[in-house]
């Protein structure tokens, strides 16, 4: 195809985008659904078992099938299936003992769920900075240990693995238990291992944004049989599987997944190495079409720790300024380039901490007591407490990369950044 060239007039001023089309819907896994999960969820129907524990005539669940191909994909001993990626969140932390009095560390970039998980579990969120690679920082993380950190919760954040010998480090000097929150980074390694298989507890999203996806659901792993029993039995309201002791019976909730979304998740599945290996590709394609002139302008990508097990479902820029952050991203929109701001004061996003509202706030349903309160001693928050994290978030552009864009998506997509960061950087 023709390329513009770079000095072309920008398309926020007029002139003609680069690309020609916006970018597809960034739904992976759910872009991916075909004649496979509509036979699988009929096959669900027709035999009338909608629910893992019961139905008529002799069938078998697909739920625990989906356990157990889910488990073989991650090199894990066991996977339990729930609802969503925030209830295998709260069963792990309950597994972990995890409650009252105790705090977590979460990470300054992560969904809130991450922190309100903690919250559900009667603990208390300590939220540490990131660093360049948006992850989570070993050193940070070391300096807000206190002798009431319990758990911390790494987050694989927009498909990076974290650096997961540097952060264990840390954790085991300290006799600390860790869960993996891989929500976005289902199918990403660390140095050739599978993220969610490091720490103690693995947590994995199938909600409709995510990689692969059943519309809601989730996993739990773990290569602990103890662990392992005591999600089941928080996930299952009365452990009515009938699979645990009288004796050693807690009480749990209602976190099980129903059999037609382990059947649309088993076929996705199966979809998961495809898409991210299109993903990949093509991430590789952006980064290396502007590699050069952002060499030039001084500019960075995100710092990714493992660039061969990154899921690729982004390419994040970081500019000089939030200025030229927020310039850079409303031009490549203009050109068609679907393009975001990671952290801004004044829009309200869930990813970063600033925006915890209720947490910060220490807000509660009612009643005298909440996480805090029984922490009994002052725990406080502020919207400005991870400084770095909102000067990296905030000077960031972000790309997703869809496994639908074309050859010629994707040649478009690196002219105009060329075209767009050599005008405006």
């Amino acid at each position: 195809m023709q390329l513009l060239h770079p000095d072309e007039k920008l398309a926020i001023h007029g002139g003609t985008p680069a690309k020609q089309r916006p970018n597809p819907p960034m739904y992976p896994g759910g872009m991916a659904i075909d004649e496979a999960e509509e036979a699988a969820v009929l096959e669900v129907l027709r035999k009338k078992r909608l629910f893992r524990y019961a139905g008529p005539g002799e069938s078998t669940s697909v739920v625990a099938e989906l356990e157990e191909a889910f488990a073989a994909k991650k090199g894990v001993k066991y996977a339990q299936a729930v609802t969503s990626g925030t209830a295998a969140l709260i069963c792990a932390l309950r597994a972990l003992g995890v409650g009252p009095g105790d705090e977590v560390i979460v990470p300054a970039y992560t969904w809130i769920a991450s922190a309100t998980a903690v919250l559900a579990a009667g603990a208390v969120p300590v939220v540490a900075e990131v660093d360049e690679t948006l992850l989570l920082d070993p050193v940070d993380l070391e300096a807000k240990i206190t002798p009431y950190t319990k758990v911390v919760i790494v987050v694989h954040m927009r498909g990076a693995p974290a650096p997961m010998d540097r952060i264990l480090a840390v954790t085991q000097k300290h006799g600390l238990k860790v869960v993996e929150d891989c929500a976005q980074a289902n199918g990403a390694t660390y140095q050739g291992q599978e993220v969610g298989t490091f720490g103690d507890v693995g947590c994995f999203s199938l909600q409709f944004n995510k990689i692969i996806t059943s519309g809601e659901g989730g996993m739990v792993v773990t290569n602990s049989q103890s662990l392992w029993n005591r999600v089941a039995m928080f996930h299952d309201a009365g452990a009515i599987s009938g699979r645990h002791n009288l004796e050693e019976l807690l009480w749990g909730v209602n976190f099980r997944m129903p059999e037609v979304l382990g059947a649309i998740a088993l076929v996705q599945l199966q979809k998961l190495d495809g898409l991210l290996e299109a993903m990949r590709v093509r991430k590789q394609m952006i980064k290396s079409g502007i590699a050069d002139l952002m060499q030039r302008k001084g500019l960075e990508f995100r710092k990714i720790t493992d660039a061969g097990g990154d899921a690729s479902i982004c390419t994040i820029l970081l500019m000089h300024s939030p200025e030229e952050a927020k310039a850079v991203s409303a031009a490549l929109r203009a050109e068609n380039i679907g393009a975001g701001l990671l952290y801004e004061r004044d829009r309200r996003d869930l990813h970063v901490y600033a925006h915890w509202t209720p947490i910060l706030n220490k807000s509660t349903w009612g009643g005298n007591a909440s996480p805090w309160t029984l922490a009994q001693r002052e725990i406080e928050y502020d919207h400005d407490m991870c400084p770095r994290s909102l000067e990296l978030l905030g000077r960031a552009v972000h790309l997703d990369v869809s496994p639908l864009l074309t050859n010629e998506d994707v040649e478009e997509t690196v002219e105009g950044l060329n075209r767009v960061l050599n005008a405006l950087t």
